[in-house]
C-alpha cells in the first residue's frame, strides 16, 4: 500500500523526549516553558538513574500534569540509549511526531512551533546553530570551534546537505524512526546525532534545517568527555571510509 503524501500525514500529536542525568534544577522550568510553547505537546523524561532525585521530581510532576510521563533506567547507558528507549516508548503510542529535547536550557522550546511548521514539508527537521540565522549564546569559544570542526570533519566525511549534523534538538516524523534499523545503532554519545541525521539522509527522507540560538546551560554541568568525542571521531571516519569505498564500487559497477 502507497504510503500517503507527507502534506497529508499529521504532525501531532507530539512528543518531546528528554534525557535526564542530574537535571534537577532545570526540569520544572523547562517542561514550563514547553508547554507554554506548545500546549498540547506530551514530554516523556527518561531519567536514567540520577542522584540528585530528578527522576523522583519527574514523578510529582507527571502525578500533576497528564502531559507529562517518566521513564526510569537503572544505569547511565548514554545519550544514545535513554533517545532509543524514548523512541520505542513513542512509537509503541499514537505519536505522530518525536522531538528530542535537551533538559539544560540550551535548546529553547519556543523554536519548536517553527521547527513542526517546517516538518509539514519534510521528514526530520534540525534545529542549527550554524544556518543563517542560527546562533550561539554563552558558549565558551573553545566548545564552539569544537562543535564546528565536529560539523565540518562529519560533512567532509559523510557528504550529504547537513549543515549541522551534531544537533541535538530535532524533530522526527514517526515514519522515519519506524523505517530505521533502531536495533543497529551502537552510537552511545553525541555520535548518536550524526549517526541518525546520516541514516535518515541515506533513508531516501527529507531532511531540513532551521536556524535556533542555543544558549549554554546556567545550571549544572555539561556531559560532554574525552571519550565522547574520541567515540565521533572514530565512527564517523569509518563511516566516512566505508561510504567513499561504496561509491567507487558502485561506478566501476556502471
Amino acid at each position: 500500500m502507497a504510503q500517503a503524501p507527507r502534506a497529508a500525514q499529521p504532525i501531532e500529536p507530539v512528543l518531546v523526549v528528554i534525557p535526564t542525568y542530574n537535571e534537577r534544577d532545570n526540569l520544572t522550568p523547562i517542561l514550563r516553558r514547553l508547554h507554554e510553547a506548545l500546549p498540547e505537546a506530551h514530554a516523556l523524561v527518561v531519567d536514567d538513574g540520577s542522584p540528585d532525585g530528578t527522576g523522583e521530581l519527574a514523578d510529582k510532576l507527571a502525578a500533576d500534569d497528564k502531559r507529562v510521563h517518566v521513564l526510569h533506567r537503572t544505569e547511565k547507558a548514554g545519550l544514545g540509549a535513554a533517545y532509543i528507549a524514548g523512541f520505542r516508548w513513542g512509537l509503541e503510542r499514537d505519536y505522530a511526531t518525536i522531538v528530542e529535547m535537551d533538559a539544560d536550557g540550551s535548546h529553547a522550546p519556543e523554536d519548536l512551533p517553527r521547527m513542526l511548521a517546517a516538518l509539514e514539508d519534510a521528514d526530520l527537521v534540525l534545529g542549527s546553530r550554524y544556518v543563517p540565522g542560527g546562533s550561539v549564546v554563552n558558549w565558551p569559544k573553545h566548545r564552539e570551534f569544537l562543535s564546528r570542526g565536529a560539523n565540518l570533519y562529519s560533512r567532509i566525511a559523510l557528504g550529504g546537505k547537513i549543515t549541522e549534523y551534531t544537533s541535538g534538538f530535532r524533530a522526527y516524523r514517526r515514519a522515519v524512526l519506524e523505517k530505521l534499523a533502531l536495533d543497529e545503532i551502537a552510537s552511545t554519545g553525541y555520535c548518536f546525532q550524526i549517526d541518525l541525521a546520516w541514516r535518515t539522509l541515506r533513508a531516501g527522507f527529507e531532511v531540513v534545517e532551521v536556524p535556533i540560538t542555543f544558549t549554554e546551560r546556567e545550571i549544572g554541568e555539561s556531559k560532554m568527555s574525552s571519550s565522547i568525542i574520541r567515540e565521533a571521531m572514530i565512527r564517523v571516519g569509518v563511516w566516512g571510509v566505508q561510504h567513499r569505498l561504496n561509491q567507487l564500487r558502485s561506478l566501476f559497477r556502471r
